[in-house]
């Protein structure tokens, strides 16, 4: 496949959290992909409409169907080189059967399951983790049962934009309240966590998809910035003028507030535990992936701009 392009990609999930960005961005692409096409479900087709217009004045194909109908992934795979998972965590397990059926397929060679977020194999304490098992499983049926079809994972780390947010009732997990100028920190508040926006997201899959070669069998890596909660903090209160409060939470707490929620079966239980992961150091490398992609700072968001835009969002 040494001379393959990505040239008509098929987008799962493409109108969801971080889909959007992702197909926006396969949108924006220069030079243009030969054709990108969005599966959706009935329901999703009529709640986000006014969207899919626009994406659709932009050139956008879209295919209305059950992601659970075999009859209906078949026949959306057909005339499709290349395959984009963007399906959140409660639709992981879906991704066993769309990567059966893309292995069967006659036309899609290239599949990037929905790795976007947390590193699940960044150390030994890995596998482990509970959030990460139904994509650990996918790697593992991917490493067991594909033959043919190549498979990328653009592993982002935590999404900025999400991360900056304080949690109601979480906070002890970390975040900024910019209303009252308050930020709650994770230890001194000098661990560097490795970020991605959301918008640099879609970048990096464009820039992927570009880049076949380079990017075949691999996990690569990729951040827009990696910093401190304390120069984040710094960051706000530049942009602001003002001086914050911060509230200091130790990593022994975070993890007996983690345990109590899973116990309790909290759906934030998960987000708990990323926070812990990422204050751990699960986002850091001695090198990202950003060079193989070509995309250096001046091509992605900077934390100045990032906290901007959280802010213009809190309006």
């Amino acid at each position: 496949m040494s001379s393959f392009t990505a040239s008509r990609i098929l987008i799962f999930g493409g109108t969801g959290t971080i889909g959007r960005y992702i197909t926006s961005a396969l949108l924006r692409a220069k030079p243009a992909f030969q054709q990108v096409v969005l599966f959706t479900s009935p329901k999703s087709a009529q709640e986000k409409a006014a969207q899919l217009n626009e994406w659709k004045a932009q050139g956008l194909s879209v295919i209305v169907g059950d992601l659970t109908s075999e009859a209906d992934v078949t026949a959306a795979y057909k005339g499709v080189d290349t395959v984009i998972s963007a399906v959140g965590r409660g639709g992981l397990q879906h991704q066993f059967e769309l990567l059966r059926l893309a292995e069967a397929s006659e036309s899609v060679q290239w599949f990037l399951p929905s790795e976007f977020g947390t590193d699940i194999e960044h150390n030994d304490k890995s596998p482990n983790e509970r959030p990460h098992q139904v994509k650990l499983q996918v790697r593992k049926y991917i490493r067991e049962n594909l033959k043919r079809l190549k498979v990328t994972y653009v592993v982002t780390g935590p999404y900025f934009d999400m991360w900056v947010n304080a949690v109601p009732d979480f906070e002890v997990a970390g975040g900024f309240l910019p209303d009252q100028k308050k930020a709650y920190v994770i230890e001194d508040g000098n661990g560097k966590v490795g970020f991605c926006t959301m918008s640099d997201v879609g970048k990096f899959v464009a820039a992927t998809l570009k880049a076949p070669q380079e990017s075949f069998g691999k996990a690569l890596k990729v951040q827009s910035f990696v910093v401190t909660p304390n120069e984040v903090l710094a960051e706000y209160e530049r942009q602001t003028g003002a001086k914050w409060e911060v509230v200091k939470t130790l990593l022994d707490e975070i993890r007996a507030f983690e345990t109590k929620k899973w116990e309790e079966g909290h759906p934030l239980a998960t987000l708990v535990t990323l926070r812990r992961i990422w204050a751990e150091g699960g986002t850091l490398y001695a090198q990202n992936d950003n060079h193989i992609l070509g995309l250096g700072p001046e091509a992605l968001d900077s934390l100045e701009a990032a906290v901007k835009k959280a802010l213009a969002a809190r309006r």
